[in-house]
């Protein structure tokens, strides 16, 4: 099998991905979905100038001086008339400024008496936020394929939308393989281990905008591997082992069996070799992931996690940032390596200590990384507080 370069296979797969059709939601439902169309506004922010204090709306021309007291303006409650010379209206924060008015005076340099009230002198457009300070009717506001948070789903709601369109949730099923392999809190047999793949797979799809499947461990037989992928209702489905050559590695046939179109068979990248993707007979997008947990999560990181953002119409660019290198790294080999590392700050600059046991079997070091340092094919030694890249991991 050809080994394709990292780059080139997530290329390859993206390549198969276009965006899922666009439904819309309620705003308070919307958060962690990708806008399928740009947002624009539908009115100035603020629709009025607006003052940005407690105080006196003046004229800056009467000022300094003692003025009449004609009225008040509350946030929701504006004074309608128009101040003459001389007057002056009671305001607060938000609250309209009334037309004539230039200023506002802060209430505690002011000096109130009955009806009227001493103030000092004011700068046209002190403490005044204008008409359109924020935005102007028809500024676009949130573009097509970002993810909403609640700071952009703010902004929505500020433009005057209850709802938005956003890309359809693609449906991910994640399937592990493998006689070794039981669910907790089942009771293992002396040869087998715990799922901890899987699992684990499932929340990052989740959190990178999919609507997740979980199935139970697929024996290794190949009749019952192809049923579990035929049977699997989704846009994608993603397997956790049985994805390399061995005699007990069955993915692979099962989904030849199932007219399994190959894209990428094999990857030049540690850990995760093995790592394939394809499209089934039928259309559904196939990504085979190695068993070993670490080779899964990289991978994951490095595939899945584009391949949602495609099918959603977001952008599949990998976060990559520059760091300085924590230790010494030697030369790299053939394949390009993700190594797991931990971040940290250091005289302004971010550091990234890759860990020392960098074996894919090992859950305990992912648990503890919060970035992945890469070592591009060949590349030559790194003294300590070299320059490497790294992408960070998102952990709570």
């Amino acid at each position: 099998m050809k080994l394709l370069a990292v780059d080139d296979a997530r290329a390859r797969m993206l390549a198969q991905v276009s965006p899922l059709p666009a439904e819309t939601v309620r705003l308070a439902e919307a958060a962690g979905r990708v806008l399928a169309e740009d947002v624009a506004a539908r009115r100035d922010q603020p629709p009025f100038d607006a003052s940005a204090m407690d105080g006196w709306a003046v004229r800056a021309a009467d000022t300094p001086g003692t003025l009449k007291i004609v009225g008040e303006s509350a946030a929701g409650h504006g004074y309608e008339g128009a101040l003459g010379p001389g007057e002056t209206v009671r305001i607060f924060t938000g609250a309209a400024v009334p037309a004539g008015a230039d200023a506002v005076v802060i209430q505690e340099d002011a000096t109130r008496d009955g009806e009227v009230v001493k103030v000092p002198a004011a700068e046209a457009g002190s403490n005044v936020r204008p008409r359109g300070g924020d935005f102007q009717v028809g500024a676009a506001l949130l573009s097509r394929g970002v993810r909403l948070d609640p700071w952009r789903l703010s902004l929505a709601a500020s433009a005057g939308r209850a709802e938005v369109p956003v890309a359809r949730r693609p449906r991910v099923a994640v399937l592990s393989t493998g006689e070794e392999i039981v669910e907790a809190p089942a009771e293992p047999g002396p040869f087998q281990i715990y799922d901890s793949g899987a699992p684990a797979l499932a929340v990052m799809v989740a959190a990178w905008g999919g609507q997740v499947s979980r199935h139970r461990p697929v024996r290794d037989e190949l009749e019952a591997v192809i049923a579990a992928i035929r049977g699997a209702d989704a846009d994608l489905v993603v397997t956790v082992g049985g994805a390399s050559v061995g005699d007990h590695d069955l993915v692979r046939a099962a989904a030849t069996a199932l007219g399994f179109a190959p894209v990428v068979e094999s990857i030049a990248v540690r850990p995760g070799k093995p790592t394939f993707f394809g499209t089934l007979g039928d259309g559904r997008r196939f990504l085979g992931l190695p068993g070993n947990p670490a080779s899964a999560f990289v991978c994951a990181e490095l595939f899945l996690r584009p391949i949602l953002a495609a099918f959603q119409g977001a952008d599949a660019a990998l976060p990559i940032v520059a760091a300085r290198a924590a230790q010494p790294l030697a030369a790299n080999g053939t394949r390009e390596h993700w190594m797991r590392a931990r971040l940290s700050h250091e005289a302004g600059e971010l550091r990234a200590l890759a860990y020392r046991d960098q074996d894919s079997s090992l859950v305990s070091v992912f648990a503890q990384a919060d970035a992945l340092l890469r070592r591009p094919v060949g590349a030559p030694a790194v003294e300590a507080g070299g320059l490497v890249e790294v992408l960070p991991l998102a952990r709570a």
